[in-house]
């Protein structure tokens, strides 16, 4: 579809939820016509009353199920061995280990950088997501070439995605002197001022947040900074960050990713949720499960924003990952036993930034009109069952037009 005003049909849209004497027991829907304007929702109107008699083009959808398109939080789309030969993870002693082995690997992967980075957003974008915050390393070891090839693999995706861009020192901000670097990336084009551990690997959690927060103002940009350390130090590292966030008037512009300082101590981690949430500092998670459990319905509850990402898909870190939000979402339903419908819908909302199609009083709240036209459509009769069931996607909307997969011949039973 190529009009920039038409007429998307019969696309199934949730209406309000079932009760029975109270409770929440299933999903009304009803089948819709939705106008696209310039990459914007003008009018949503029942399928009932007929085709549109206004001339203009139609995109029938089928019956498919729309949802709000996913973003991709947190992934690393720079350095992976996807769409080449199979690897798995060599064996070496902790991250001090695996960044000395990155610092062999990075030069022999960037002749295949670019491509690999395509071949991750094409996948990301069939899977439903369109707009994706990728962490570029910016390091001593390859300088600002991975992000070279980041930025050029994107503008390969222009139109079809929206996306930001980490300037993630992963060899240490202070360990690997990568405050220079870090600050042409930001003139390069990166978005994001990043991070990791302040505390075990850069050996200095004050100067090294100060450091990154100093280089945020410069460059007006986000921080999106790479916390993995526990207990005592996590906790510290979060607080600081905070601190800065308040004296910066960041409010809004921070993100944890990980803290997995959050999964220790339960009084001091709704203490820090309540300051996260204050201040807007948003954590990013992959939903750990195993030996880390993170409390992210706790977060959730005291206000913090909490988003899913991926982060590694099959390279020298971790050889899993499949690239599915929706997946992600299932898994954190799974893990936390969201198995209601309402608790299910509200799983969606953690990679849609926030977005369900119905509230808590079960009102439709999306689509709405002026909207961004951007959209999933599913094979499910509602989006708690597109969750539980990792619903296949059929078609993706960006701006009002069809970037991945298809709405010819479209179903659903």
């Amino acid at each position: 579809m190529t009009h920039s005003v038409y007429w998307l049909t019969n696309a199934r849209l949730e209406s309000g939820y079932c009760r029975e004497e109270g409770d929440i027991v299933g999903t009304e829907t009803e089948l819709c016509h939705v106008l696209v304007d310039n990459g914007r929702i003008a009018a949503i109107v029942p399928a009932s009353g007929g085709e549109p008699a206004d001339g203009l083009p139609r995109l029938d959808a089928a019956g498919l199920l729309m949802l709000p398109a996913f973003k991709e939080m947190h992934i690393h789309i720079d350095k992976t061995y996807y769409s080449g030969p199979w690897q798995a993870v060599r064996p070496v002693s902790g991250i001090f280990g695996r960044i000395a082995e990155e610092r062999e690997l990075l030069p022999k992967l960037l002749p295949t950088a670019q491509e690999r980075a395509e071949n991750m957003l094409q996948m990301l974008l069939g899977y439903g997501s369109t707009h994706v915050r990728t962490h570029c390393n910016i390091d001593p070891v390859v300088g600002l070439q991975n992000l070279e090839a980041t930025v050029r693999a994107l503008a390969a995706f222009e139109g079809k995605l929206s996306a930001e861009v980490v300037a993630f020192p992963q060899h240490g901000l202070l360990r690997s002197d990568a405050v220079g670097l870090v600050r042409e990336a930001m003139k390069y084009g990166a978005t994001h001022v990043g991070g990791v551990d302040p505390s075990s690997v850069d050996g200095d959690i004050g100067k090294s947040l100060q450091t990154i927060m100093d280089i945020a103002a410069e460059a007006n940009a986000g921080v999106d900074i790479h916390i993995h350390d526990r207990g005592e130090a996590g906790i510290a590292t979060m607080h600081r960050l905070a601190d800065l966030t308040e004296d910066a008037g960041w409010h809004g512009r921070v993100t944890a990713s990980h803290a997995f300082g959050f999964a220790g101590d339960g009084t001091a981690a709704a203490e820090l949720a309540e300051r996260f949430a204050g201040l807007g500092i948003s954590v990013t998670s992959t939903v750990p499960f195993g030996g880390t459990i993170m409390p992210i319905p706790m977060m959730s509850s005291k206000g913090v924003r909490v988003e899913l990402g991926n982060d590694s898909i099959t390279d020298h870190w971790s050889p899993f990952g499949t690239g599915d939000c929706l997946e992600k979402a299932g898994r954190l339903a799974e893990l936390y036993r969201f198995v209601d419908e309402r608790s299910l819908e509200e799983s969606l909302g953690f990679i849609t930034g926030g977005v369900t199609p119905l509230n808590a009083d079960g009102l439709r709240v999306w689509p709405a009109v002026g909207d961004a036209a951007d959209a999933v459509f599913v094979r499910a009769s509602c989006s708690a069952e597109a969750v539980a069931r990792r619903a296949g996607r059929e078609a993706v909307l960006f701006a009002g037009k069809i970037v991945a997969g298809a709405l010819a011949n479209a179903s659903v039973e």
